[in-house]
């Protein structure tokens, strides 16, 4: 029998932030992964604490925030590879209108720190900007492939941290206040599953709502873009000309296929802000675990007290889980209430 802290199932970032967690009190873990693309993989890697359809705070974000910037920094330098890029947002003004909320927005508190006062004006002939940008500070890139690959290859370097195959629910045993997984046993197995949650047994089916979202991905070398422009899609660049565009929003979708819909969606509103030739070179699709009141889901039920979920994340996940892991943690190990905002236990009464 191989004894362990913890078993986590699931490596994105919710799953690696965890690991950091536990590497960082010293906790013995395994995780198991089936190694597919979750969404983590799939999203744009776009880290934002601010809201910029409504020129707002993200929840939280004064909180989630600084934990964030240093988890990551801290990480990069861990994996010795440069996974968390500083880099401005660039949103497109459409009206005199956006300009003034923008000015009154950028005064307050929470978006002082984030929210440029200077407007700047469009010198890319590529990009179609009458009416300039407002520069939102204090967001960054994530290549989210990339950590995910190099993470991995991390726990592989640590005897026995990780196992690359389909986590089984049905092996699930539990006793004497442990459970055990095959030939496991741990005092608690961490969920770390995203939107593939919905197929496991042992969560409540209502509590997690699926939300489709489509990219683009594009070859436009006269675009010459380097940070992150939000129009009503982003646009992100990847090196060598390329650039992600997205996403579609699609409630209560699981499915990972391509639609042709999203395609024309996302094709008719970049044209309307990009003027230069592009090439469509791949199509892609993740599912966000989205809940209902838009809030994480952590802990667990009353039913099964050593399985514990990490979930909800929705399209913030970046920001919000370095945070939300050492909350999960203290709740874990040492018997610290979630937040009823947060807990898991508050889906009994969703109907």
């Amino acid at each position: 029998m191989i004894e362990k802290d913890y078993i986590i199932v699931g490596l994105g970032i919710a799953g690696i932030s965890f690991c950091e967690q536990l590497q960082k009190h010293g906790k013995s873990f395994i995780v198991i992964d089936n190694g597919e693309e979750g969404s983590t993989a799939k999203s744009g890697g776009v880290f934002n604490p601010t809201v910029l359809k409504r020129f707002t705070a993200a929840w939280n974000a004064s909180a989630f925030f600084p934990v964030a910037v240093d988890f990551y920094h801290r990480l990069s330098e861990k994996l010795q590879e440069k996974i968390f890029v500083e880099t401005p947002i660039l949103r497109i003004f459409k009206s005199i209108e956006e300009q003034n909320n923008w000015t009154v927005a950028s005064d307050k508190r929470e978006l002082q720190d984030f929210l440029s006062s200077i407007f700047l004006k469009s010198t890319n002939t590529a990009v179609e900007a009458p009416f300039g940008f407002g520069e939102v500070l204090g967001t960054a890139q994530i290549h989210a492939n990339n950590l995910l690959s190099y993470y991995r290859n991390h726990l592989k370097d640590q005897e026995a941290a990780i196992l690359t195959e389909e986590f089984q629910y049905t092996r699930i045993q539990q006793k004497e206040n442990k459970v055990f997984y095959k030939n496991i046993s741990a005092k608690k197995i961490i969920f770390t599953e995203g939107s593939k949650v919905i197929d496991n047994p042992f969560f409540p089916k209502k509590a997690i709502i699926g939300n489709k979202g489509e990219y683009l991905t594009i070859k436009a070398p006269l675009l010459k873009l380097e940070v992150l422009l939000k129009g009503s899609m982003y646009v992100i660049p990847l090196g060598n000309d390329a650039y992600k565009i997205g996403a579609t929003y699609s409630r209560d979708d699981y499915s990972l296929n391509s639609t042709d819909e999203a395609r024309e969606e996302i094709l008719s509103k970049v044209k309307s802000f990009i003027n230069c030739p592009f090439e469509v070179i791949e199509q892609t699709t993740g599912v966000r675990p989205t809940t209902k009141d838009h809030r994480p889901l952590l802990g667990s039920l009353d039913e099964n007290p050593n399985l514990v979920f990490f979930n909800g994340l929705g399209s913030r996940g970046f920001l919000m889980v370095p945070l939300l892991s050492e909350i999960l943690y203290d709740y874990a190990e040492n018997d610290i209430p979630i937040a009823k905002e947060i807990g898991i236990q508050r889906t009994s009464r969703w109907k």
